[in-house]
């Protein structure tokens, strides 16, 4: 699967080789120090429950993956595009396409199987996708940038982003927040998200599904139950929701946002340690 997603910006206050202030001995506790990427992982990592199967793309979507599954979720499933089914994940790959993604799995498989779990109605599927342009809606163009037939950009594509977006049970989207990233309306429509809003998923033939929220490096947006128009759910330390609607270039409610829990030193020091040791996606 093509996964689109940038390098996050830097609201939150920069990455420390320390990782956590060690004050000394009856001086108050300072808060951790985190990067914009951990925040997104430890974000997204948050929406996932025991049980669910997690379609892991790679880079921020393969950690916020992995730390949802040794925080939050420890009997939540992962798997991935290209056959590997349940590995341990102990060491991250680099991509999807990593032999280390079938590295003691429960099954190594193809593309057929995998997809075969992402439409599987028996089971809770929630996938992680990333995206060059997303609209309101949560609708989301991996394809190209101006005209189809002659681009400014052109990217790889779909991938298995349009089949993961049709057939999961839920998805989560990363994205860099800015105003050509999040579009009035998409140059190409390569991901169907609540299309045109209301019940118009349900009504253009989708049995399930659709985006859950949408973890960007200045916050996480949520979709409004009855209007599926996305909102500011969620705004992190050191941002205001000012700054989240000046990036946006459609017109979001930031009316229902709180500021987000930051990561604790614990779910640091697991991301860290455990998920990420080499640094090779934390960087």
């Amino acid at each position: 699967m093509a996964d689109a997603t940038p390098t996050p910006s830097a609201p939150t206050p920069p990455p420390s080789p320390a990782g956590t202030s060690r004050p000394s001995s009856g001086a108050p506790t300072s808060p951790p120090v985190y990067t914009p990427r951990e925040m997104m992982a430890i974000a997204a990592g948050r929406f996932i429950k025991d049980g669910d199967v997690l379609f892991a793309g790679t880079g921020v979507a393969m950690l916020a993956a992995a730390v949802a599954k040794r925080i939050h979720a420890p009997h939540a499933h992962i798997f991935f595009e290209t056959g590997g089914i349940g590995p341990p994940l102990d060491e991250l790959p680099m991509a999807v396409a990593d032999p280390r993604v079938m590295a003691f799995s429960n099954l190594n498989a193809g593309l057929v199987e995998a997809f075969s779990y992402v439409a599987n109605r028996r089971l809770h599927t929630i996938a992680f996708l990333g995206a060059a342009q997303i609209d309101r809606y949560g609708n989301m163009n991996s394809t190209v940038i101006g005209d189809y037939r002659h681009p400014t950009v052109r990217f790889s594509g779909s991938g298995g982003a349009c089949d993961a977006g049709s057939l999961a049970s839920a998805f989560i989207v990363f994205m860099q927040h800015g105003t050509r990233k999040f579009v009035e309306k998409l140059d190409y429509l390569t991901t169907p998200g609540w299309l045109t809003g209301g019940e118009s998923r349900h009504h253009a033939g989708y049995r399930r599904g659709g985006p859950l929220a949408v973890v960007s490096d200045l916050g996480v947006m949520k979709f409004d139950d009855e209007t599926k128009e996305m909102y500011l759910a969620e705004y992190y330390p050191g941002v205001t929701p000012a700054q989240v609607a000046e990036n946006t270039g459609f017109a979001m409610d930031v009316s229902r946002a709180v500021e987000a829990r930051p990561p604790d030193a614990e779910e640091l020091r697991i991301l860290r340690e455990d998920v990420d040791p080499q640094r090779l996606i934390l960087g």
